[in-house]
């Protein structure tokens, strides 16, 4: 045994190592994404990245089935994807114990919506686990595995950002041998159609109700008791810390580790006990409507509200009229927006959209940030792999003249998780779409995962590649071009040409991402001042080693050379020569 900081992440990863798991299978998500590369670490354990999350909750099923213990790990909106598996897996329950982590994301630091999991643990009728800080993390996947086997259930373990990457003191063990499950032919548990689908669904509710009863005893709910307390606070994980930070000895408290099922007879006692309860829950009110529907009244969401991080200063703020001390400052902050990279292969491509005025259906991954000005390129952005369907739905509903003016355009890793399909539609039902595959060789936006195009495992093997321009062919795709996106004249040329042809076209925009190490930058740009005008023309390829700077009362381009990779966007913007490579 031994003592070391992990983040949530990693002692997750730790529990699945010391409880016996042998197949990890997931998609990088932020918050999630460190649980499965830190897997990959032990080498007892195989770990893949799948190429999305429906892949992974069916590998991880199939593996639990075949006698293995499982994981599969993903963002909140990842279980979204995974939901068709998740669902009937809660049917067909587990062979080998099959955890499923899952990282919401509250207050929106790398995600698209702010949902709240806890729904689909109660839709599925699965339960879930909610730790608190890195030691419970360990503790609770652990416990997380007894509960799979001995309920014949997949078991949800619900993280949020705080968690995930916070540290905090864990003890860590040794790695229990558990040996492979027998397999069974067993049709009438795994073969879900609808005859036996009938008897599984009466199983379920048996489940459930088994499970209403661990609830109530279970370990992982804890009361702690002040004396002088006059406030009960019922909470569970990261909301947890913020309160006894908050309240301390002012208060009482429930702490829920299961939270689906939620007790009934364990919240009752409690709240029996305090003329005042408070429910501190972070996003929805899952726990305040149960203890609402048992008819304990409790304040909550009126205080706290439905959006957002809580924190300790707010806590204090609504339940002890205590406002935290702060001092104003006559100074603006300027505003700092998040940006592509310098060198980023994504810039020259969304200067050249924003340029053409182009109709752009983007997608989730770095080439977001496409939306921000001074690009200010795309339109429309809703999950993974929809620029690719939503852009022939509005080709359609406009017809083709509007599709000369609109385009689609992805990441590499993006289009293999769910853009695949969206192509295939569009060959299929004779759309005439344009489809762009920024190739950058990783997945870039959650830290440079491998993926099926780039020929290496998570562990770094070599290994088969997608080849995109054969797969698009077979998609039904006859035009397919590749363009480097620092070439801004061929790349326009190519997007107006692609444009105008009354058939579907896929064009793949490849160049590796500027912060692999693989990557060797060009020497860095200067600013000739004498031919530099001032006009601020490069300043539209919003690169962060550009800026403006007054010479003699004039501005002028400044370049950063600690920040210019020497990409040549900006050399290419710039109609007066003014800016050049220092070797040129």
């Amino acid at each position: 045994m031994s003592k070391a900081l992990f983040s949530g992440n990693e002692a997750v990863a730790r529990g699945l190592f010391e409880t016996g798991v042998s197949v990890v299978s997931s998609y990088p998500g932020t918050p999630s994404t460190e649980i499965t590369e830190s897997a990959a670490g032990y080498a007892e354990m195989y770990s893949e990245w799948a190429p999305n999350e429906k892949v992974a909750v069916e590998v991880a099923l199939g593996a639990s089935i075949g006698g293995a213990r499982a994981f599969a790990g993903m963002k909140h909106v990842g279980l979204n994807v995974a939901a068709d598996p998740l669902f009937t897996a809660s049917y067909t329950g587990v062979n080998a114990g099959l955890v499923i982590a899952v990282a919401d994301d509250q207050g929106l630091h790398s995600s698209q919506n702010e949902q709240d999991s806890r729904h689909w643990a109660r839709s599925a009728k699965l339960p879930m686990l909610e730790p608190a800080d890195s030691a419970e993390c360990l503790a609770f996947t652990k416990f997380a595995y007894e509960l799979s086997e001995e309920y014949d259930t997949p078991v949800l373990l619900r993280l949020s950002t705080r968690v995930s990457h916070s540290r905090s003191l864990v003890t860590a063990g040794e790695r229990a041998d558990i040996p492979l499950k027998p397999y069974e032919k067993n049709p009438r548990k795994y073969v879900m159609m609808p005859a036996m689908a009938k008897e599984r669904h009466e199983f379920v509710e048996a489940r459930t109700l088994r499970l209403a009863e661990l609830a109530e005893r279970t370990p992982l709910n804890t009361t702690e008791e002040n004396v002088n307390a006059k406030i009960g606070v019922i909470t569970a994980g990261i909301a947890y810390q913020y309160a006894k930070e908050a309240l301390g000895n002012n208060a009482s408290y429930l702490k829920l580790g299961m939270i689906a099922p939620l007790p009934e007879k364990v919240i009752r006692d409690f709240a029996a006990r305090f003329r005042r309860v408070v429910v501190i829950e972070e996003l929805d009110g899952v726990i305040e409507t149960h203890c609402k529907a048992l008819g304990i009244p409790v304040i909550g969401k009126e205080l706290f509200g439905y959006t957002g991080e809580y924190s300790a200063g707010l806590i204090k703020e609504k339940l002890l009229g205590e406002k935290p001390v702060t001092r104003e400052y006559p100074e603006q902050t300027p505003p700092r927006p998040p940006v592509l990279c310098p060198g980023c292969p994504h810039r020259g491509v969304f200067y050249v959209l924003n340029k053409l005025k182009l109709t752009v259906m983007g997608d989730i991954g770095c080439y977001t940030l496409g939306a921000l000005a001074p690009l200010s390129a795309l339109d429309v952005c809703v999950c993974m792999g929809a620029s690719v369907s939503s852009l022939h739905g509005i080709n359609t509903a406009r017809g083709a003249d509007f599709a000369k003016s609109a385009i689609a355009v992805l990441g590499d890793s993006t289009f293999i998780h769910s853009g695949i399909t969206g192509i295939i539609d569009i060959a299929y039902n004779k759309g005439v779409s344009t489809v762009m595959v920024l190739d950058n060789s990783i997945t870039g936006m959650t830290g440079h995962q491998q993926n099926p195009t780039t020929g290496l495992t998570i562990k770094g093997d070599p290994t088969s590649s997608v080849n995109l321009e054969l797969l698009a062919r077979a998609c039904g795709f006859n035009r397919v071009r590749v363009i480097d996106p620092f070439d801004l004249s061929g790349a326009e040329s190519v997007l107006k040409e692609e444009l105008q042809v009354r058939e579907p076209s896929f064009i793949i925009a490849r160049r590796p991402c500027a912060l692999l190490k693989t990557v060797k930058s060009n020497p860095p740009v200067f600013c000739d001042e004498n031919a530099c005008t001032g006009c601020k023309m490069c300043m539209k390829a919003g690169c962060p080693a550009i800026s403006m700077k007054k010479t003699a009362g004039k501005s002028k381009a400044q370049i950063d050379k600690t920040l210019c990779t020497g990409c040549g966007v900006c050399e290419k913007i710039c109609r007066f020569k003014a800016l050049m490579a220092i070797d040129s």
